[in-house]
């Protein structure tokens, strides 16, 4: 089947696209989820029926606690409490863990260590993995069974103060709160005074039951200087003297109560030797947990080891102490420690009713249950308790009973203990049937990629693809039921749980014949290419092409980026590898400049004829001689006279000093945002600029800058769009204006901030309005097949809608990023891609390389808290899902977008000699996004158990993920420009 090289490209990026879908799907799996039930939450089961007995106690166990008062520190390290630093700056706390009334742990937390995740897994029990951390950008509400859910069920009044994530989280769930933002990490004082200045009024009042506090100001000391910092000590003794606080006055109300009060003391995350946290070093992983109440028994003695326990044991032990029921989810199991003063009896209970959660939990998540250990183990302790439920109530009190007992309750710990590992298990556990299957379709379409790529790349841009002989042959049906066998037996196995396993056969059996198809297709076109002698004689061509120095600096720069990501620094600070990459092309082009205007002759300017060239030669470049013979003519009439005679002195020099022009304005760009890890934390000229007392500053700069936009865009649109644009510019700036960002000279102050809802709405009628002009240009073009101007024109008016669309979209101090990507493709235009006519393939690298330097000059990295998600809401009153993740994925991605687009302008304008070059930057486009998501799966795949695979690699992963699945859409709109290739050829 013939194709051309943009119908190639596409198809093969839907299909890669397919293959890092199920590769992400594999890698990062869904955590484990109670089927949802009607109502509220189910009943507690009934004590398991003694043979030949029914139990007394069939209703849910009554409250341990009457109140109880969670205070959080978030960033708490367990050495802050039980190492040096404690007995030196908490005091207090101290002596409560070593003589006091308490049991103290060192609570283990899942990877990611932020706080988001780490607060569901303190409501929930359950272990959110790391893609809800893509899911829950914007914190919405926990619809998933948890704590505080059911405590409002029950009719307990709960206050909060502290970090308003819990706000998002929760909504209406707390009589009184107030919620204090945790982006202002310079803010470690006010952040923590707007909760403590709640304390002594809360603390006289009766009229609630569970009181939650959430500390920050220690979290942003260790972002601002570690932990390490002269200003840990004084914050750890602010935390202690609180503590004693809330301490004392419990205990002075308990004779007013019948039942004890529970002062719970935890961290969400720790923090690393630098300050940060996310990953899963020791210093990050471990938090310290206190339980203190005056129903414990006072520690004597030397004090045991702190025993390890982990982050989601606490939402069972305080669903338990309050009378609550369990979460669904709940993978976590209960302390025995905070119940080990209740009777025997109240013990069994409890742990009876953990372990039926569980394995319920069980039953819903893995097929094979019932071979499960711990499953075993808890129907064992299960009878057991029974037989001991039996000896009880017919009154047995001797010592039998007691030792019965014990041996129950031992046998209950170990269920639990088996049944959490089993479900923790399934979140941290990859997918690797499914990984495989997505790294087996991504490679075989890069080797694709790779062997097409002399006859993608030929004057015709159109190949034959091997498709009917290698899919009707026998190796593509011995591949099929070889591969379905396969499929069978993983699927069939025990224990197996993939993604892959679950879709309909169908679908699963669709995949299948891909892979096969495509390793088919591969082997046949490894054969042409390299076992028939005869296409190795007709085809010379390639023994006499030689490289560049430009082609070798774009190949070297692949290839060291590829390989660069095997390396966690190297990730955190790719941005320095693409502005190398870019500052070294400058320089390679302004070799390539002086060459051709001030070193190069007239003979070793000009081509040789067609008279010069054999008809090997000729009958080499592709299976239509006489139509490449016409364009090689065509070329040489405009490439004979060399552009070094009839330019200007001026334009010479222009285009001499067009890539130091980029390279200041590249170093100018890099000194606005700070990005990475390394130097994230030093001041950059965007800090200063959004510093409130520099608006004035702001507002110019920003004012400037949509002026520039409009003279650089409005060039080559038409009189209704140039007037469009300029309205739609004016209400960017309004739109700023009215949220505060920047403000209009005869604006005193800021008391008329809103929203700007009807500004935001005001912009986007008009990148409405250009898009649909520039569309229906390019529907006139595509369908009545009209002059090459009319789609050019089409194209440069929904490329200028969008950079309309983006100048509203970034945040003001970031209009000079806009700014200068509309001047750098300018300047390139006109002074280096056309004069010194490069070929479509070379442009299309370099569009690629500056597009992915604009990514990170815009303040983007590779870790999820650089996305702004306040793009998604611009306009918006409240949180509509499409809008906002399409608004935030433009946002993110609009250096690469705006490249690409201009790529496709560049590519279609009508000055453009080779009618196949669409299909040229099309293939490379699709090629350069290939490489190195193929090679990163690969990287990623081996160092899935690496240190810091969710803090760093997994967030690149989906980076590279989205990142695909926007190139193919970039693609297809490519192909879709290039539909009339083969009807109208060259004029």
């Amino acid at each position: 089947m013939r194709l051309r090289s943009g119908v190639f490209a596409s198809c093969c990026l839907l299909v890669q696209a397919l293959g890092v879908g199920l590769f992400l799907r594999g890698f990062f799996p869904l955590p484990v989820r109670s089927l949802p039930r009607n109502g509220a939450a189910a009943e507690p089961p009934p004590e398991p029926p003694p043979p030949g007995l029914s139990s007394n106690w069939t209703k849910g166990p009554s409250p341990l606690f009457k109140k109880a008062v969670i205070v959080l520190i978030d960033a708490l390290r367990d050495d802050f409490v039980f190492g040096s630093k404690g007995k030196q700056f908490m005091p207090y706390t101290t002596q409560l863990v070593e003589r006091g009334t308490s049991h103290s742990f060192v609570a283990e937390a899942k990877p990611p260590t932020v706080t988001m995740p780490r607060i569901k897994a303190l409501t929930t029990g359950s272990i959110p993995g790391f893609i809800d951390v893509i899911m829950n950008l914007n914190s919405p509400a926990l619809l998933e069974d948890n704590l505080i859910w059911q405590a409002k069920t029950a009719g307990k009044r709960i206050i909060f103060y502290g970090d308003d994530t819990w706000v998002r989280l929760f909504p209406k769930h707390f009589v009184e709160y107030d919620g204090t933002t945790s982006f202002f990490v310079s803010d470690y004082t006010e952040v923590d005074n707007n909760v403590t200045r709640h304390l002594d009024k809360v603390l006289k009042r009766e009229d609630w039951d569970l009181l939650i506090l959430h500390y920050l100001g220690l979290d942003h000391i260790g972002h601002l200087s570690g932990p390490n910092s002269p200003l840990i000590g004084p914050k750890l003794s602010e935390m202690d003297g609180i503590l004693k606080k809330i301490h004392t006055t419990l205990l002075s109300k308990e004779g007013e109560v019948a039942s004890p009060c529970l002062l719970v003391v935890c961290g969400d995350h720790g923090m690393s030797e630098t300050g940060s946290h996310g990953g899963s070093s020791e210093g990050e992983v471990h938090t310290p947990l206190l339980f203190i109440s005056s129903a414990f028994d006072r520690r004597n003695g030397l004090q045991k080891p702190t025993e390890l326990v982990q982050q989601t044991d606490l939402a069972v032990t305080l669903a338990i102490g309050l009378g609550l029921p369990i979460s669904r989810n709940s993978v976590g199991k209960l302390l025995l420690p905070v119940v080990q003063h209740n009777t025997m009896r109240e013990k069994l209970r409890y742990l009876h009713m953990n372990g039926f959660q569980l394995s319920r939990l069980l039953q819903e998540n893995m097929p094979a249950y019932e071979k499960d250990p711990g499953f075993e183990q808890f129907k064992v302790a299960e009878k057991s308790h029974g037989s001991w439920m039996k000896l009880y109530l017919e009154g047995n009190t001797s010592e039998v009973l007691l030792n019965f007992g014990k041996k129950v309750l031992k046998q209950y710990l170990e269920a639990l203990k088996t049944l959490s590992s089993s479900l923790s298990q399934q979140v941290a556990q990859y997918d690797l049937y499914s990984m495989v299957v997505g790294t087996v379709i991504v490679l075989e379409v890069l080797l694709l990629f790779l062997i097409s790529i002399s006859k993608a790349l030929s004057a015709r841009a159109e190949f034959e693809v091997p498709l009917s002989p290698p899919l009707c042959s026998l190796l593509f049906y011995l591949l099929c039921l070889t591969l379905c066998a396969i499929h069978v037996v993983v699927c069939t196995s025990t224990g197996s749980l993939s993604y892959f396993c679950s879709i309909s056969w169908l679908s699963a059996v669709g995949v299948i014949m891909l892979v096969s198809g495509l390793l088919c297709v591969l082997l046949s076109a490894l054969e042409k290419r390299f076992l028939n002698p005869k296409l190795l004689v007709k085809n010379p061509a390639a023994s006499t092409s030689s490289w560049s120095e430009l082609d070798v600096l774009i190949l070297a720069g692949t290839i060291g980026h590829v390989t660069s990501l095997g390396a966690s620094s190297f990730i955190e600070e790719e941005h320095q590898t693409w502005y190398f990459l870019i500052n070294t092309l400058c320089l390679a082009l302004c070799q390539d400049i002086c060459r051709h205007y001030f070193l190069a002759k007239e003979h070793d300017l000009q081509l040789p004829s067609t008279a010069q060239m054999s008809p090997a030669e000729v009958r080499g470049t592709s299976s239509h001689p006489m139509k490449d013979v016409e364009l090689l003519q065509d070329d040489l009439k405009k490439t004979r006279f060399p552009l070094s005679e009839s330019a200007g002195g001026s334009e010479k020099w222009m285009a001499l000093a067009t890539p130091w022009v980029i390279l200041i304005c590249c170093r100018l760009l890099r000194s606005l945002n700070q990005t990475g890890v390394q130097w994230a934390h030093r001041p950059d000229f965007g800090h200063w600029l959004t510093s409130s007392e520099h608006k004035a500053e702001l507002s110019l700069l920003a004012s400037v800058s949509l002026v520039l936009i409009f003279i650089l865009v409005q060039r080559k649109c038409s009189l209704v769009s140039k007037i469009a644009m300029a309205l739609g510019l004016l209400g960017v700036y309004s739109y700023r204006a009215a949220i505060g960002n920047v403000v209009f000279p005869w604006q005193q102050d800021s008391k008329d901030i809103s929203k700007g809802i009807t500004e935001a709405r005001f912009v986007y009628v008009f990148v409405l309005g250009i898009v649909f002009t520039g569309t229906k240009d390019l529907l006139k073009s595509q369908v009545l097949s009209t002059d090459s101007k009319v789609k050019f024109i089409g194209l440069w008016e929904i490329y200028s809608g969008l950079v309309l669309l983006a100048a509203l979209l970034l945040r003001p101090h970031n209009l000079p990023v806009l700014v200068f990507c509309l001047l750098i493709q300018a300047m390139m235009t006109k002074f280096v891609w056309k004069p010194l006519e490069f070929d479509a393939a070379q442009v299309t690298i370099m569009h690629y390389w500056f597009g992915q330097a604009f990514f990170f000059f815009q303040g983007n990295s590779n870790g999820i808290a650089s996305v702004d998600i306040a793009a998604g809401f611009v306009g918006f009153d409240h949180y509509v899902e499409i809008p906002a993740v399409l608004l935030t994925g433009f946002a993110t991605y609009s250096g690469p977008l705006l490249w690409a687009l201009h790529l496709l302008c560049y590519l279609s304008s009508d000055v453009n000699r080779n009618p196949a070059a669409m299909g040229h930057g099309c293939f490379c486009y699709a090629l350069l996004h290939s490489i190195p998501v193929a090679a990163y799966i690969i990287l990623v795949t081996g160092l899935r158990y690496h240190l810091f695979i969710w803090s760093v690699f997994s967030p690149k992963l989906l980076y590279e993920g989205v990142h695909v699945f926007i190139s193919t859409a970039v693609c297809m709109f490519f192909t879709a420009m290039d539909q009339n290739h083969s009807r109208k050829g060259p004029v």
